[in-house]
Order: C-alpha cells, then structure tokens, then sequence
C-alpha cells in the first residue's frame, strides 16, 4: 500500500501531512488499469514544497535499475543495486555552487540546485521515469504527464521503496490542479515501452532513420562557407545517399540574433547555402539556441525586458556558454512574437528544412509566472512545435518527457569528447564519450516511440581526433545499432580506403533488432542483437572503448 509525505505552506506558515486530506486541501484518487491520477483541491492557496508518493517495493539481488537523467546530456544507465550513484564528484557539486560558479552560470544545465545527489550505495534517482530489470522483464515507474510538474523517480534499496516525486516549488495552488498522472507497468522490456507510450499517447513522428554531416566536430565556431561548400561537395560524390547537412554554431553574429549572419564568413548568406545543399540532393539543417541570448546580442541590448527574471529583477543567467547566457521568456508577447518571425524567415524565407534546436533547458531554468519548471517545458516544446510547423526539429539539451512526440529527432547523451577518456570533477552534462555511449545504449527505449534517438556524431577522420581508429570504429558501430540519426563532422574526401568503407557501411540502411544490451560487470557491456535477419553479439568497454 503506497504512502504520501507532503510539505506545504499555507499564509507563510509550514506543515506537513501523510494524508491526502488536510483542512487546507484535498486530493481526490482514481486508478484504472496500470494508471493513477491525483488532482488536488485547495481550501486556500498553498505552496507545496514537496509532494512524495512512496511505495514499497521488493528489490533482488538480480536486479538492475535504470535512471534517466534531468536532460538529453546527462549520464543515464542501468546500475546494480549494490552500486552507488558516482558520476558526479563530490568537488564538481561543491564547484557549481560556490557563488562565483552561480553567476556566470556553471551547472545550470542540470539538476544540481533542485535535486540533492545520492552518495549511498543502493540509493539512485532520475526524472519522469525508470524501471527495475529483472531479466527481460521489467516495473516501470513513470509519469504520463510532466504539464503539472516533473516528476522524480527515486530508488532506495535499502528501505525497499520506490518513490515518486513531483517537483512543485515557487507556484501557488487554487482551485482544482492536476497533481500526478503516473503508470506502473509490469510486463518484458519492449512490452512495458509500447504500452507506456500508449498510455501518454505519444507517436513518434519520424518512422526512418536517417544519416548526414554537421560542421560541428572538425570545425567548431570556426566554420566558414568555403568549408561547407568543400565538405558538401565530397558527400555528393558518394554512392550511398547522405540524407541531411547541417551548419551548427557559428554563423550567427551573436547568439540571439539568428538572422544575422557573419558576413566575413558567410558572405552570400545563409539562404545561398540552403539552395547549395538543396542542389546537391540533401535537406539543410541548421543549428541555433532559440531560447539563448547573449549580452553581445541587440536582443538582450534592446529587449532586456524579453528575459527570464530572478526573484530580484535581474535576468537569469542560464548557462556559462559564451560567457554567460540567458533565457527568453516564452510567455513575453514580444518575445514570442520574436522567436516566432525568426523561425519563419529560417524555414520559409531561408528554406531550411531541419532545425537543432540547442539549449532548450533554458525555458524552464526557473519557475516563472506560478507555473512549476515541467509547465514550463511542455509549453515552451508545443510553442517551438507550433512555431516549426511541419519541417523537422532535433532536439539537443532538453528535458526528454516534454519533447516526446515534439521533435523528430533527439539528442539522448552528452556531447561526445575527442577522446574516450572520463574526465574527472566535470558536471553530468559535460562533454563525454563515455557517458553518451552508455545513454545510447540504456535510453534505447525510447529510440521510435518518443521520437528517433541521435546518439550524437561519429568520428573516423585522423587529424584533430585523440582516439584510436579501433575506437573511432567501435563508436560508430554503437551509433549504428542504436541510433536512428546519424551524423560525422568529418571531410570525408580525406578519408582512407579503411574509414570509407566503415563509413558507408555505417550509413548503410539495415534493420537492427536489439535483442539484449546489459552490463556483464562493471564497464563491460554485453550486447544481442539481430542485423538483417543475421544474429550478432558483441562486447565492449564503455570506459575504455575497447571491445572485449
């Protein structure tokens, strides 16, 4: 029988409760199926602090438990439940909260000033979902909806409970709300998926996978229209059909201004680029942050007002990306109005025809106009779907439950490193091969009913790379398996006869079944899977990159 723990305040003054009704409010409980919903009624505004549905839970030996991270970036992988929670060193988190850290914006990308990390072993928690692995068969734990706030997932071994949480801070409740809608589902592993997905109702809108380039590996904010045009011309001439090319950061004149190009770089405009690519038989994507505003833009020179703002009035430094940055305000009739004109001109006037949208967290960094941060994320992703309208979104940085069904494409791991090396007392949203490689393989799940998984770029080119060829070919084969986007930033003209042949085997259309994919023991991951009818197992190190 599950249990409540609630902490509220009612006129300033703090309580607590382990029932669903109190003199200040009611919450009225239905189930049907696999589903349970809670709507809270209050007697008078109320601020909720914190609102706990625990239920008890038998946890074995065999089992693994899988968390999912606050957003596209940060690590998620199954864990044994003798294991402790260890990708965030104890000096990272002291670091992003020192106030120095805080004012230029180090750790706003996660979930650092919402969330208390675990250090205790068989204690782990992520957000909107997880689940207990048994074998092939699974419990799912997961919210159906983040609109009335996120939800986290926690696990706890040793009290034997799993429970659920909904991040509910800085709004006031009136009236009848929406409190909780959350599933828990029994059933094998692509079973308790699909019916899930059936529960939200939640499509994925893309059915095929689909391969190309970004400028951003090889060339970074250094990218230029010569390059573009050299490494668009070396795709065209393959056999095998390269389905997108896209321009990521550094076209722009400064982050916010996306209609203003950098003409020492892109002297004929990006529109010259979109028809190029478009000659040569592709679809444009082009990246841009458009919730993202810099003090060097005329956005935040000219429209301050645009911003999201701190309880004080400052606007609120959402990231330490170019040397800080902040977040507009999706609700700010002109700012929406802005961001809306913008897409326009990128899609319609310009022609491209697939957009990375970067960054996206940054809508709901605060809880802002008494709408808690998961509010905020699902309006701002059916604002950014609306404002897109039938061209293709991939989406990067983003809270994963909102964009569900939103984007075409997602990101589900960090940014992949140069090198396969962890690098110590980093965030987890950092740039990390490890970490995206575990996110590609244990965030699967969601790869063709959320939407389809990009499991970010693959690398084979030798100069400006600190990883063996061995390496290099084992990332891409992961990608290959997982993955349903699938993207090098690399001149492929300079290829050996060697990455060539990875490269189009890679890119090569094929029906990939994973059967099983787990850890065998610490690092090592075992893998099942059928490729084109043909059945095929592998092993590797996901630390080290090396097959086993």
């Amino acid at each position: 029988m599950e249990k409540y723990y609630i902490e509220y305040s009612v006129k300033g003054k703090n309580f607590t409760s382990n029932k669903l009704s109190t003199e200040h409010f009611t919450v009225e409980k239905s189930e049907c199926g696999n589903r349970t919903v809670l709507n809270l009624h209050a007697n008078e505004p109320i601020a909720i602090q914190r609102f706990q549905i625990i239920l008890p839970y038998s946890f074995k030996n065999e089992n693994r438990i899988f968390v999912n991270g606050y957003q596209s970036w940060t690590d998620s992988r199954e864990y044994f439940i003798d294991e402790k929670m260890s990708e965030l060193s104890r000096f990272a988190e002291f670091y992003v909260k020192t106030p120095i850290m805080q004012k230029i914006g180090v750790g706003k990308s996660g979930d650092y000033f919402i969330c208390k990390y675990p250090r205790k072993q068989g204690v782990f928690y992520g957000w909107s979902y997880g689940y207990v692995r048994t074998g092939n068969k699974i419990d799912l734990f997961g919210s159906l909806s983040e609109r009335c706030g996120f939800t986290i997932v926690r696990f706890d071994v040793g009290n034997q409970q799993v429970i659920l949480e909904k991040e509910l801070q800085g709004v006031t409740f009136t009236g009848e709300t929406l409190i909780a809608d959350y599933a828990r589902i029994t059933a094998e592993y692509d079973e308790a998926f699909d019916t899930y997905f059936d529960l939200m109702g939640v499509e994925c809108t893309q059915k095929e996978k689909k391969c190309g380039y970004t400028t951003w590996y090889n060339y970074y904010g250094g990218v230029t229209q010569d390059i573009v045009i050299r490494d668009l011309e070396s795709l065209s001439k393959l056999d095998e059909k390269v389905d997108i090319f896209q321009i990521d950061d550094g076209y722009q004149k400064a982050i916010g201004d996306w209609l203003e190009t950098k003409k020492e770089k892109f002297p004929d405009g990006m529109k010259k680029i979109a028809d190029e690519i478009h000659k040569k038989g592709m679809l444009a994507g082009l990246w841009l942050a458009p919730l993202a505003v810099t003090k060097e833009s005329s956005v935040y020179k000219n429209h301050r007002d645009w911003l999201v703002h701190d309880k004080k009035g400052k606007p609120y430094v959402a990231g330490p990306n170019w040397g800080p940055f902040y977040a507009l305000d999706i609700y700010n009739k002109d700012a929406a109005a802005y961001i809306r004109n913008f897409f326009n001109v990128i899609l319609n006037e310009w022609g491209y025809d697939m957009v990375k949208l970067d960054f996206l967290y940054a809508a709901c960094c605060l809880p802002i106009h008494n709408k808690t941060r998961g509010q905020v994320m699902c309006d701002a992703m059916d604002f950014i779907r609306d404002c897109v309208g039938d061209k293709m979104i991939l989406g990067c940085g983003v809270p994963l439950m909102p964009a569900f069904g939103k984007v075409d494409f997602c990101r589900i791991g960090a940014d992949v490193d140069l090198t396969w090396v962890r690098r110590k007392n980093r965030i987890r949203e950092d740039v990390s091969t490890p970490n995206t490689v575990n996110c590609t393989v244990f965030r699967r799940h969601l790869n063709g009913r959320a939407f389809l998984n990009d499991p970010d770029v693959f690398l084979l080119r030798d100069n400006n790379m600190n990883m063996s060829f061995k390496q290099r070919e084992l990332l891409a084969k992961i990608n290959g398996y997982f993955g349903s986007l699938l993207f090098v930033s690399d001149n492929v003209e300079d290829y050996s006869d060697a990455q060539m042949k990875v490269f189009l085997n890679i890119i090569k259309k094929k029906d990939v079944q994973i059967l099983r994919a787990e850890f065998e023991k610490k690092h090592v991951i075992a893998v099942e899977c059928t490729v084109n009818g043909e059945k095929e197992t592998f092993k590797f190190n996901s630390e080290t990159g090396e097959l086993c």
